[in-house]
């Protein structure tokens, strides 16, 4: 007998029904049933932050949440974010001041840092380096992180101005 349920979810704003073990990982339903595969499968211990979604307007790390808690919420990954026509201004800036190298954090990084710049939409080097500090990347100083989350937030500051 299986103890599988069905759990309604909004994923990058699609509805989406699945089918799981209550205990079944958030991180496996998006990649394994959903086919969301830009959040990565790091550490398992929310450690890495390689896997961080949003969730309900919060950062989660979707290693240590349960798809049954996921039930009947908004869910965004970095697919959510942009597209390969139109880049996120994260996704461009992370291209255009080299945030990246081996690119295996990257989906957490920018997905953390889009949370990061709705919450301070100009913050310091001190700020991004706090506010980052749950997500690891192992080949960077992270001064080009820094940098890349810094000229997104000018990017989307004066996005916002020509708008008003």
């Amino acid at each position: 007998m299986s103890d599988k349920k069905h759990y309604k979810l909004t994923v990058n704003g699609q509805a989406v029904d699945v089918l799981a073990e209550p205990r079944e990982l958030l991180i496996y339903t998006l990649r394994e049933q959903l086919n969301i595969t830009g959040p990565h499968i790091g550490c398992e211990t929310s450690h890495c932050g390689a896997c961080t979604v949003t969730i309900d307007g919060k950062s989660v790390k979707s290693c240590t949440m349960f798809v049954a808690q996921a039930d009947g919420k908004d869910v965004t990954t970095i697919e959510g974010l942009g597209n390969p026509d139109e880049l996120h201004p994260l996704q461009e800036a992370f291209r255009e001041h080299h945030g990246l190298q081996c690119g295996y954090c990257t989906p957490g990084m920018i997905t953390r840092a889009a949370k990061l710049l709705e919450e301070n939409s100009n913050p310091t080097e001190e700020e991004i380096r706090f506010g980052m500090a749950g997500n690891i990347c192992r080949c960077t100083g992270y001064q080009n992180i820094v940098k890349s989350i810094k000229a997104a937030a000018a990017e989307m500051n004066a996005a916002k101005e020509a708008a008003q």
